[in-house]
């Protein structure tokens, strides 16, 4: 059965690294409806996501896993190419679905006899955090320790836990976890930096300045890490993260009165505040005044500019400006390109938009996901939207959740169901695991058409795997209120 369908999948021109995803979906998916009793085993094995697991890494559900499950002597595995990029687009499919990934994680590795890069493991921790599974992913990193140099955990995997345990804003555990850093012998100012970087990425950048320079001190000295351009740029960017203007201005200053230079980095970040507060003639003006300077410019601060222009002064001013960072010898970007297909769409220039595309080609500059969601963006009917959805997948650009999202979404408000259920179909064969925001896209179309039974279904689905439906009256999951009797 499993050759017959994989012997079909080669009369198709599919990648290489598709085509053995696609032959591990299926080998994945067999093992777990042939072997039931195997599979309820490992599940019972593995049963974190029911109790409490063990605080002791040797004696963790993990390690016993290893004993319950045999070898099927009919799998397939022998045949598949469980190569470490493969596994990690497999892995990166089951991004919305955490018990999933967990199961194939450890089937790849116990049934198929993989072994787990740093990589891997990175990839399966990621989505374990993202799904508030910390004790799991640290019973991971312990086993990480333990295991060959071919897969010690890194800075990357400290990375991925400071930024899903400040997304979860647990604070604290993420200043614990870099404490915890020199048992790896990895504490040092590249980390710090990391930790910084995390705080200030999702919001909690008045802990990141805490941390830096304390409420009397100098806390980042005290731990002789030095506070250079690099970590100033990185609060610098926290504070426009949440749109804190004010607080913008007054670091920005602040950087001069301590005497810290400020580099491209600087600049372009505070030239992107500008365009975002609404004074992109701001955003001009600091331009100039790094070239006063001799700061070496580069394609990223023209891009910046070209933003600002085209949002201060119009698309054509933009175009302008573009031809002229050619001429000065500046190649342009994938980022350049997009950034003028969106003001050139915004604005309802289409066909000029369209004329640039085939100039971005002609340039050898291959479009990518963001340049098509300029498009997405903007167009107004929906045969238009999905023939372009269609192009964009045969010409080997992989749509992103948020494509997925966005046209579902667009769709449904126009009242469209079909079309969503053809996203909705084309992620499924893509092999994409949906999160909260696409299901409660299709769910709110299917209420919307009273088709009630079929979104009570896909809600009950998407609790299941643990995301967040919304409250909805029609499928009696309305919030309840509070009244002053209840206090």
């Amino acid at each position: 059965m499993f050759s017959s369908i994989s012997s079909r999948f080669y009369s198709y021109n599919f990648p290489h690294f598709l085509l053995s995803q696609l032959q591990i979906f299926l080998t994945f998916h067999t093992f777990a409806s042939k072997n039931p009793l195997s599979v309820a085993k490992f599940q019972n094995s593995t049963s974190y996501f029911n109790e409490k697991p063990p605080k002791t890494p040797s004696n963790s559900n993990l390690s016993s896993s290893k004993t319950i499950l045999k070898p099927s002597p009919d799998s397939a595995h022998e045949f598949l190419d469980f190569n470490p990029t493969t596994v990690l687009e497999t892995l990166s499919s089951y991004n919305n679905d955490c018990k999933r990934a967990f199961d194939f994680f450890n089937w790849v590795e116990i049934q198929c006899g993989f072994q787990h890069t740093t990589e891997t493991y990175n990839r399966v921790i990621d989505i374990l955090g993202k799904f508030f599974e910390f004790d799991i992913a640290w019973d991971l990193v312990e086993k990480m320790r333990k295991s060959s140099a071919f897969s010690k955990p890194d800075r990357t995997t400290f990375r991925i836990l400071f930024k899903r345990y400040v997304s979860a804003h647990l604070v604290k555990e993420a200043i614990d976890t870099f404490t915890r850093m020199e048992e790896f012998n990895l504490k040092d100012e590249g980390s710090f930096s990391n930790l910084i970087d995390a705080l200030c990425e999702y919001k909690h950048v008045i802990e990141a300045e805490e941390l830096c320079f304390g409420k009397n001190g100098d806390c980042a000295e005290v731990l002789n890490y030095k506070l250079d351009t690099k970590i100033y740029n990185i609060i610098l960017r926290g504070w426009f993260k949440i749109g804190w203007w004010r607080k913008c201005r007054e670091f920005w200053e602040e950087m001069d009165k301590r005497g810290i230079p400020k580099d491209l980095h600087s600049y372009s970040i505070y030239m992107d505040i500008q365009c975002k507060s609404g004074k992109p003639w701001r955003a001009v003006k600091l331009f100039k005044e790094m070239k006063t300077k001799g700061v070496k410019l580069d394609v990223v601060a023209y891009n910046t500019l070209v933003r600002a222009i085209g949002i201060s002064e119009g698309v054509d001013v933009a175009l302008k400006l573009y031809r002229e960072m050619i001429e000065l010898g500046f190649l342009p970007n994938i980022v350049t390109y997009n950034t003028i297909l969106k003001l050139l769409c915004e604005n309802g220039r289409y066909k000029d938009a369209h004329k640039f595309f085939n100039e971005m080609l002609n340039k050898g500059c291959e479009p990518n996901v963001r340049t098509y969601n300029c498009f997405f963006g903007c167009l107004q009917k929906p045969g238009e939207i999905l023939k372009l959805f269609d192009r964009m997948i045969e010409t080997g650009v992989q749509p992103t959740m948020e494509t997925y999202v966005m046209l579902m979404r667009k769709f449904g408000r126009w009242g469209f169901l079909r079309p969503v259920l053809l996203v909705w179909k084309k992620m499924e064969e893509h092999g994409v695991s949906p999160n909260e925001f696409a299901y409660n896209a299709l769910i709110d179309i299917l209420v919307q058409k009273g088709m009630v039974d079929m979104a009570r279904k896909y809600d009950e689905e998407m609790m299941a795997k643990g995301l967040s439906a919304k409250p909805r009256v029609e499928l009696g999951t309305k919030l309840i209120s509070v009244g002053p009797e209840d206090g």
